[in-house]
């Protein structure tokens, strides 16, 4: 008997190795996925302005990457004595504007070479809702808790999110027309919207990608995360403490079948090894002026250089 519905994946043409470099922008399921391939060595630049929910922000965030158009004091505001930006999450903090500016931009220019490089795109919508600032009618990427009256709350279309991302992706494949980009959308319920605004919004994203992949069917990818969630993983063990966040046992399991979907047997061979030798670096031994510790030590960095030897791509 079957206790459970399980979600079919196909394996995906789209082949992601240790040879690519990937970045990924949108919400917290992005960060443990990318937290995920980080650990395992794979070459990948995660949420370069933060955590982005939204997709107008994370296209905006992506353009501004393109256009490598730095960050300027009109840019960031002050409240309570720590400045902020609009476009940016709010662990980006600083106590003056010009170490705000810094940070920021030091950021935005490593990453816009990295994006300049990138093989594979990971873009991960978390709601179709916006808030826009109501003095300049931009789509803000956080609220950083100002008052609600600033912003007008509003959901973008099918047809605005399927246009926007139209031609940023064929300016992207301009630039590298073998670019692999997958998206998902976030298994984290945006609860306060409400249970049905939530549903609606997560539609609308789905329906969106849809046409996408349509429109560029070798190089767009769709990843159903948030149906394994909901229909795999309906119970409420696999969540956090809040009941809206995946648990870490949840984030396993989606992180085994992403790599069953998009890595050849090679490359998980690759992963597994590595993380044997990250498991060996971590060790932390009860003596490390011992005998059995100092011949442990050794051992590892024999390991780690034959491996290198044969992977030169992956940097420990």
């Amino acid at each position: 008997m079957k206790f459970r519905t399980i979600v079919e994946i196909k394996k995906s043409k789209a082949d992601i190795s240790y040879r690519d470099n990937m970045m990924m922008f949108g919400s917290c399921f992005v960060e443990n996925i990318g937290e995920k391939l980080r650990e395992l060595k794979f070459r990948i630049d995660v949420n370069p302005f933060g955590v982005l929910y939204n997709p107008e922000s994370i296209r905006k965030s992506i353009v501004r990457l393109l256009d490598r158009r730095i960050f300027v004091e009109t840019d960031v505001f002050e409240r309570d004595g720590v400045w902020n930006s609009f476009c940016h999450h709010s662990r980006f903090a600083a106590l003056s504007a010009s170490g705000f500016l810094e940070q920021a931009n030091r950021t935005l220019l490593e990453s816009a070479d990295r994006l300049e490089d990138s093989t594979v795109l990971f873009l991960t919508f978390g709601t179709a809702w916006v808030y826009r600032l109501k003095s300049t009618g931009e789509v803000v990427s956080n609220c950083h808790k100002l008052p609600a009256s600033l912003f007008v709350r509003e959901r973008l279309e099918i047809e605005y999110i399927v246009s926007s991302y139209r031609e940023l992706i064929s300016a992207l494949l301009e630039r590298r027309t073998k670019l692999l980009i997958v998206f998902t959308v976030s298994p984290i319920r945006h609860w306060k919207d409400g249970a049905h605004e939530n549903q609606i919004s997560k539609a609308t994203l789905m329906l969106a990608m849809e046409r996408l992949q349509a429109l560029f069917p070798e190089n767009v990818f769709y990843f159903p995360a948030y149906e394994m969630v909901m229909d795999e993983l309906r119970d409420y063990r696999f969540y956090a403490e809040d009941m809206l966040h995946p648990s870490d046992m949840a984030i396993q399991y989606i992180w085994e079948r992403f790599s069953e979907t998009y890595f050849s047997e090679e490359t998980r061979q690759t992963a597994a090894e590595v993380a044997k030798l990250m498991s060996a670096l971590r060790h932390r031994p009860f003596n490390p002026q011992s005998e059995s510790f100092e011949k442990f030590e050794i051992q590892t960095k024999a390991r780690i250089a034959a491996f290198h030897k044969k992977n030169p791509q992956i940097d420990f």
